[in-house]
């Protein structure tokens, strides 16, 4: 019998939806002067979200950790087969072409949040912030394919994975989901991040 069992832990949902809310108020800031202060504090809550994603990757639950959805390329082009013949294996966790768009937002996150802080220095040169630019406009493309898989996805195989993302539990008649959501320290992980955000403003 299906039911709902809990697969994303309130640290990975609340990570999900900030990294997204920080990337898009830091691109409608960047360009204006007058919201400079803000991208930038924009820019060190993102790179403090992403620090504890990579750091949750490891010690995390069992959907949240990077070995619950580190794929090899040959499962990765297998999946992507199959998905475009609609019948492709159901995932509880991220599924072999959604964890690539996991470790191009984790990765170009980083690299964006780098490039910036490196941006704002005296002796900034141009290739840093080209690459700063650059990193944005594929950041973009990205968010825009990984949408695009999340709708897919939930049409095919059925399930509303923003919802998902939302209260972290989907259907399932396995029984294999987590047991703790660890809400104390997802309230905790918000109150270091956006402290090391804000420290730009003082």
């Amino acid at each position: 019998m299906t039911k709902r069992i809990l697969v994303w832990d309130a640290p990975t949902r609340a990570f999900h939806w900030l990294q997204a809310l920080a990337f898009l108020g830091a691109y409608l800031t960047s360009d204006s002067e007058k919201y400079r202060d803000i991208h930038i504090a924009l820019g060190y809550i993102m790179l403090g979200l992403i620090v504890f994603r990579l750091l949750w990757g490891f010690v995390g639950t069992r959907y949240a950790r990077f070995s619950s959805f580190l794929f090899t390329p040959s499962v990765i082009f297998g999946y992507l087969g199959t998905l475009i013949r609609r019948k492709s294996a159901h995932f509880l966790g991220h599924n072999p072409a959604g964890s690539v768009s996991v470790w191009l937002l984790l990765s170009l996150g980083l690299l964006l949040g780098v490039s910036g802080v490196l941006a704002l220095q005296d002796d900034a040169s141009d290739a840093v912030i080209e690459l700063h630019d650059m990193t944005t406009d594929i950041m973009l493309v990205v968010i825009g394919l990984h949408i695009l898989g999340v709708i897919v996805s939930s049409v095919m195989h059925r399930e509303n994975l923003v919802r998902a993302m939302v209260v972290g539990t989907k259907p399932s008649d396995t029984g294999e989901g987590i047991r703790k959501t660890y809400n104390g320290l997802a309230l905790v992980m918000l109150v270091i991040v956006f402290a090391f955000g804000f420290v730009y403003l003082r």
